[in-house]
């Protein structure tokens, strides 16, 4: 099973740049989640008008704006993403919380994604 996650950081944590203690625990989260092939990819979401766009098409309407929309409302201003890879929903789960307790706390929404999904 994959899912798409989107992070947003506890604003409490995140205010304040992390330890190195936190920093380092969280590049051996990473480094061992990528050996287990449970961490496909991660980066961050630029959501604001710097980096976000909504394109639209409505009939013949089309149209491109930086305004945010709902991702921007979801992922928050400062967000990250991952796509992961899960034996089961309850394994997605455990990655979420041993990482949301490594990341100092914060919101991980999942959306599962089909394994019909066509891949590059």
């Amino acid at each position: 099973m994959k899912f798409f996650s989107i992070f947003t950081p506890d604003p409490k944590s995140a205010s304040a740049p992390p330890s190195p203690e936190r920093s380092a625990a969280m590049g051996k989260l990473m480094e061992e989640s990528i050996q287990q092939k449970s961490l496909i990819a991660t980066g961050m979401l630029l959501t604001d008008p710097q980096g976000g766009l909504r394109v639209q098409l409505f009939g013949d309407s089309f149209t491109v704006s930086n305004q945010p929309g709902a991702l921007a409302e979801a992922a928050g201003r400062r967000s990250g993403f991952a796509v992961l890879q899960a034996k089961s929903r309850e394994e997605v789960i455990e990655f979420v919380r041993n990482f949301l307790k490594v990341a100092g706390g914060g919101e991980v929404e999942l959306c599962q994604i089909p394994d019909q999904t066509v891949g590059l």
